[in-house]
């Protein structure tokens, strides 16, 4: 088992295995693993919101769905992963607030990171084979480079690998 490299809030990193890469917080926030089965690259993107193009001097791109993903996904690439080989895992998403109104619903910042993380990977062509997201509750998430698993912990239940 190699170390455990932690990946902050609108933060991004990469590694091989035998590392690992682990983000806490993931509340509305989405955590996107990449993963090379072949090459044992692994890639873990916090991003807290679904679109950059709406934020004027933007200069955190690992915050964005939308960037983030395209950083991520281009650091993989650089690292040697062939874009035919890569799979997305995606976790989070949650609707952390019960908001009242439908106008309010209508916003749920978690629902629209998850779409725009489906709809970035989709475009990049990298297929998601699994995700846990969604749901009222906050998560902790473990990328294993070795083997692609994907651990998910939430307060009061048990991990899940996905």
């Amino acid at each position: 088992m190699g170390q455990t490299i932690k990946v902050g809030m609108a933060d991004l990193n990469i590694c091989r295995a035998p590392d690992s890469l682990t983000t806490i917080g993931l509340g509305s926030c989405v955590g996107i693993a990449l993963y090379d089965p072949a090459l044992k690259v692994a890639g873990l993107a916090h991003i807290m919101l679904p679109d950059s193009t709406q934020i004027k001097n933007n200069s955190v791109i690992a915050k964005f769905a939308d960037t983030g993903i395209l950083k991520l996904y281009n650091d993989m690439v650089k690292a040697g992963s062939n874009k035919y080989r890569m799979v997305a895992k995606i976790a989070g998403g949650a609707k952390m607030f019960e908001l009242k109104s439908a106008a309010a619903s209508s916003i749920n910042i978690g629902d629209r990171n998850v779409q725009a993380s489906k709809a970035m990977l989709k475009k990049l062509g990298i297929p998601i084979i699994a995700e846990d997201t969604g749901l009222n509750y906050g998560r902790t998430v473990i990328l294993d480079g070795e083997t692609g698993d994907y651990i998910i912990r939430a307060v009061g239940k048990e991990p899940k690998t996905i």
